[in-house]
C-alpha cells in the first residue's frame, strides 16, 4: 500500500470531518485580532492547551493559577515545557521525527522519569495504562511499528493533515513507546504535525483543549480496534477536537478584541 494514509481518508465519515474542520481553521484564520496580535494569541492558545493536556492525564489545574506560575505539579511543568519546545522543534519534524520525540519527551518527563531513561525508547513490557486500553504491545513490537510510524511521516501522502496528526497521535498514545507521559508526548506531536504539514501554520488552535472535552479514552480505543470504522471513529474525534480548539482560539481573540 503505497499511501495508507490516502485509505484512511476515504473511510466514511472522514472526509466531512476533516472539511468541516479545516473550514473552521480557516474562519478563525480571518479573525481581524490576528492582524495585529497572532503570536500573543499562540502563546495563550499554547497555555490553554498545555493545561488541557495535563488534564487529560489526571492533573486539572486552574488556568489562572498555571498563569500566575502557582503550580509545581511535574506533570503539569512537562506539559507546559513540551508546549514551548514545540516552537524550537517544527523545522525538525519532517526530517529527524524520531529526534523530535526524544526531545519532547526529554522536556516533558523531566521529575517523573530517571534521568537515564529520559528520551530513551522502553525496554520493559510493563507500562502504565492511564486510559484502560489493555496491555501495550511489547518492547519489540512497540520499535517495529514505530518504524513503521516514522516511515508514515517521511514519505510523501495525498491524505490532509488532520489524519496524519490524528494516526502520529494514535500510535504514540497506544504504543507508550517511552512509558511515561507518552500521552504529552503524542498530543505534542499531533499539534506539531497540524502546524508542520499546513493545517495551523501559526500554531493557534488549542486542539488539546478538544480532547480534553470529547470522551478521549473511548475514541482511541476505537481507533485500537483497528477497524476501518474503528479508525474513522478516531480521525472524526481529531477532527471534532481541532474545531472545538478553534472554538477556545476563537474566545481568546474575542476577549483580546474586547481589551
Amino acid at each position: 500500500m503505497s499511501d495508507p494514509l490516502a485509505v484512511i481518508a476515504t473511510f466514511p465519515g472522514v472526509q466531512e470531518a476533516v472539511d468541516e474542520a479545516r473550514q473552521s481553521v480557516d474562519r478563525l484564520y480571518r479573525h481581524r485580532v490576528l492582524r495585529r496580535a497572532s503570536p500573543a494569541v499562540s502563546t495563550e492558545s499554547s497555555l490553554r492547551g498545555a493545561r488541557a493536556s495535563a488534564a487529560i492525564e489526571g492533573a486539572d489545574v486552574p488556568l489562572d493559577a498555571l498563569r500566575r506560575d502557582e503550580i509545581h505539579d511535574p506533570l503539569v511543568q512537562g506539559a507546559l515545557r513540551a508546549s514551548a519546545e514545540m516552537g524550537r522543534l517544527g523545522p525538525t519534524w519532517r526530517r529527524a521525527p524520531r529526534q523530535v520525540l526524544a526531545r519532547l519527551h526529554t522536556v516533558a518527563a523531566a521529575g517523573l522519569a530517571p534521568e537515564d531513561a529520559l528520551g530513551r525508547p522502553r525496554s520493559e513490557d510493563d507500562v502504565s495504562d492511564p486510559f484502560g486500553l489493555g496491555p501495550a504491545p511489547d518492547a519489540k513490537e512497540t520499535a517495529v511499528r514505530m518504524d513503521g510510524l516514522m516511515d508514515l511521516l517521511e514519505r510523501p501522502t495525498k491524505a490532509p493533515a488532520i489524519v496524519l496528526a490524528a494516526v502520529v497521535h494514535a500510535e504514540l498514545a497506544v504504543l507508550r513507546p517511552f512509558g511515561v507521559v507518552d500521552g504529552v508526548v503524542a498530543r505534542s506531536a499531533e499539534r506539531l504535525t497540524l502546524v508542520e504539514y499546513g493545517l495551523d501554520p501559526k500554531s493557534l488552535v488549542a486542539v488539546e483543549v478538544g480532547h480534553h472535552e470529547l470522551p478521549y479514552a473511548e475514541a482511541l480505543r476505537s481507533y485500537l480496534s483497528g477497524t476501518p470504522e474503528g479508525v474513522a471513529q478516531w480521525v472524526q474525534h481529531c477532527a471534532s477536537a481541532v474545531s472545538l480548539g478553534v472554538r477556545e482560539t476563537t474566545a481568546i481573540c474575542e476577549a483580546m478584541q474586547r481589551g
